[in-house]
């Protein structure tokens, strides 16, 4: 067992009281699989912020976020736990991390500064945010994350087509069950965290002012790990990295500073179950079998001569023999073919997304049949 194994051996699925930078400096190099990071926005908030009704709204004024004299004691601060995050991420880890105008713009040129390779940012929409109250500035409905790599030579976890399944943002309700998809992109529109999901004390207030909500965390994870992997949060808070790495079948470790959050913390952790799916699996990126056309024509799951027709379109191609199709009188292939028709400017694409055939007077994927093939035969 190598150290870093070692390491995760003991200390998966904890949650650790203590300060961020102290603890960190305890972790290998290269340890972690993905990091998600909330860390305190500096928001700088001045005086009692009401509602039209009178009630005074109950913002982030804690102690955490305000304990910055100015902006060189939060760039000070924020260089040194971003330097622990990239030592201790492995050279096949993720970084992400969240921030609202006040910080993220700080944040990301102090990790290009260090040597952070991003991958993307990506905004957070909230579908219900906070108004704002006094009508002196257009209402602040985004915050913002940054996705990074260890450096520019990273290979690093990227699930593609689980975010594909994921992308409910710009394929509606009625498409997706028609089993449309469209690549994952970079505007989230999820609510903000409400209802039973959001912790309260004992009073019955919230417990923390900027709980994220869980879809936020379940997508970076989907996308960005496997299950038993390593996930690590700095910022604990209530617990929201940890408890949906738990869902997902991944290992978690976190740090917080803050004992009461940590008690809340590990009750509702502990309060997770485990449910693990095909996007937790990863399922739609596992490499399936080779399995060639030939195979499939002997086994009479296509047949020679048979039309593929065109995705949504009265386009097609007749079969031939292993991938060779006639396309408006040419021989070609069906990826080149799927080009062709598509009108984009690719020499190929893949096929098997593309072309589906009549079974039953109804239009069935061909990648579908390809799937049957492949179970029927217990090749998967």
């Amino acid at each position: 067992m190598t150290d870093i194994e070692r390491f995760k051996e003991n200390s998966k699925n904890k949650i650790i009281h203590g300060d961020c930078l102290e603890e960190m400096n305890k972790i290998p190099d290269n340890s972690i699989d993905l990091i998600f990071a909330d860390p305190p926005y500096w928001m700088r908030v001045e005086g009692a912020l009401y509602r039209p009704s009178g009630k005074e709204f109950d913002g982030c004024d804690d102690h955490w976020d305000n304990q910055f004299n100015d902006l060189g004691d939060y760039e000070t601060f924020t260089r040194a736990w971003l330097s622990e995050c990239k030592r201790i991420l492995s050279p096949r880890g993720s970084f992400w991390v969240i921030g609202g105008m006040q910080c993220i713009y700080t944040i990301g040129a102090i990790m290009q500064e260090i040597g952070f390779w991003i991958i993307n940012d990506v905004i957070w929409h909230k579908k219900n945010p906070t108004p704002n109250f006094m009508g002196t500035r257009i209402n602040n409905a985004h915050e913002t994350l940054i996705w990074a790599v260890k450096d520019k030579k990273s290979s690093y976890t990227f699930n593609y087509k689980t975010g594909k399944e994921l992308n409910t943002d710009t394929v509606s309700l009625e498409d997706y069950k028609k089993g449309v998809r469209k690549q994952l992109g970079s505007v989230w529109k999820i609510a903000v965290c409400q209802g039973e999901e959001r912790l309260k004390d004992e009073n019955g207030n919230k417990l923390h002012s900027t709980q994220k909500p869980e879809e936020l965390l379940y997508r970076i994870i989907a996308i960005n790990s496997k299950i038993g992997d390593l996930v690590f949060d700095p910022f604990g808070g209530t617990m929201t990295t940890a408890t949906v790495a738990k869902k997902m079948g991944r290992d978690f470790l976190t740090i917080e500073m803050d004992q009461k959050y940590c008690e809340y913390g590990a009750k509702r952790v502990a309060n997770a179950q485990i449910k693990i799916g095909e996007i937790e699996k990863a399922s739609f990126d596992t490499r399936m079998p080779r399995v060639s056309m030939n195979e499939m024509i002997e086994a009479k799951y296509f047949t020679i001569g048979e039309k593929f027709y065109f995705k949504n379109t009265d386009k097609y191609i007749i079969l031939e023999s292993d991938n060779k199709v006639i396309y408006d009188g040419n021989q070609t292939d069906m990826h080149s073919a799927a080009a062709l028709v598509s009108g984009r400017k690719a020499n190929r694409l893949n096929g098997w997304e593309y072309w589906y055939v009549v079974r039953n007077n109804n239009f069935v994927s061909i990648n579908d049949i390809r799937h049957k093939y492949i179970k029927d035969m217990g090749l998967a």
